[in-house]
C-alpha cells in the first residue's frame, strides 16, 4: 500500500552508513530527533537495518524500503508525530544488535540473513514467549556457555523491558544452583553481569527511580564497557567510524 508521504522521500536527507564499522544507532538517533513532523530521513546500509524500524517507530516515524541492489537498502523514514522514546536511552530497547555490524565486515549478504534471524527471534509477532522471558533464558544460556558479554546485555534488556529485583533475584540463585557455589564464586560473582544486577539492586533499594537506574546500566554497562559491548574496540582502527 502507498504511503501518502512516498511522493516526497527523494527530499528526505540521505544517511549513508555503508562504510561505517562503528556504533552508527546514536547519530541516526540524533538526526531523527530533530527532525520534523512532516518530514524525513533516508538510511542507506548494505543490509536490512531492521533493527532502526522499531528504534524509530518509538520516536513517531513510519518507513518504507527499498532494495536497490544486492548490497544496497535505502530506507526512508517519515515523521508522523512526535512521540517520547519509550526508554530513558532514546530507543525501545537499549543495546540493539550491533554485533551484525562483525558480520557485515564479512559479507553484506550474510549480515541480511542474520539480521532477518535476529528479527524471526526478538521481533516475532504473537510470539508464545514473552519478550520478558525469552530475554532470561538468553541469560541463562549465555552463562551456561561462559558468555558473560552477552548475559549482561540480556540483562539490561529485561530491566528495560520490566523485570523486577525479585525476579532476579530468584534467577541468580538458580545461576547459583545450577553451575555450582565455586563457578558462581570465581566466574559469576567477579563479572559485569553480576555487577550489573548489584547496580540495579542497590539502587532501587535508595529509592532511585528505575529511568534512573536504567539509563545509569546503560552508561556503566553499554557500549562504553569494553566487556559488554558487542563491538570491538580499537582506537586505531575505528576512530575514523566516529561521527
Amino acid at each position: 500500500m502507498k504511503k501518502d508521504w512516498q511522493d516526497i522521500k527523494d527530499s528526505f536527507q540521505v544517511i549513508d552508513v555503508r562504510k561505517l564499522t562503528g556504533n552508527f544507532l546514536p547519530m541516526v538517533l540524533k538526526k531523527a530527533k530533530n527532525t520534523s513532523v512532516g518530514e524525513g530521513i533516508c538510511v542507506v546500509q548494505s543490509f536490512e537495518p531492521i533493527p532502526l524500524y522499531s528504534a524509530l517507530s518509538d520516536l513517531g516515524f513510519e518507513h518504507l524500503t527499498d532494495r536497490v541492489s544486492e548490497s544496497e537498502y535505502r530506507v526512508y523514514f517519515f515523521r508522523k508525530e512526535v512521540k517520547d522514546a519509550s526508554t530513558p536511552t532514546g530507543m525501545d530497547v537499549p543495546l540493539k544488535p550491533l554485533a551484525i555490524l562483525n558480520f557485515k565486515r564479512i559479507d553484506d549478504e550474510l549480515a541480511d540473513i542474520v539480521v532477518h534471524f535476529w528479527e524471526l527471534i526478538w521481533e516475532k509477532q504473537d510470539a508464545a514467549i514473552d519478550q520478558k522471558t525469552k530475554y532470561l533464558l538468553s541469560l541463562a544460556n549465555a552463562v551456561g556457555a561462559g558468555r558473560m558479554r552477552q548475559a549482561t546485555r540480556e540483562l539490561v534488556k529485561a530491566y528495560a523491558d520490566g523485570v523486577t529485583v525479585e525476579e532476579l533475584d530468584e534467577l541468580f540463585a538458580l545461576l547459583a544452583w545450577n553451575h555450582g557455589p565455586g563457578t558462581f564464586a570465581s566466574q559469576i560473582g567477579p563479572s559485569t553481569l553480576f555487577g550489573a544486577y548489584k547496580l540495579i539492586k542497590s539502587r532501587e533499594k535508595n529509592g532511585v527511580p528505575k529511568e534512573e537506574v536504567l539509563k545509569q546500566l546503560v552508561e556503566r554497562f553499554g557500549e562504553t564497557n569494553r566487556d559488554s559491548s558487542a563491538l570491538f574496540k580499537d582506537n586505531t582502527m575505528e576512530n575514523k567510524d566516529h561521527v
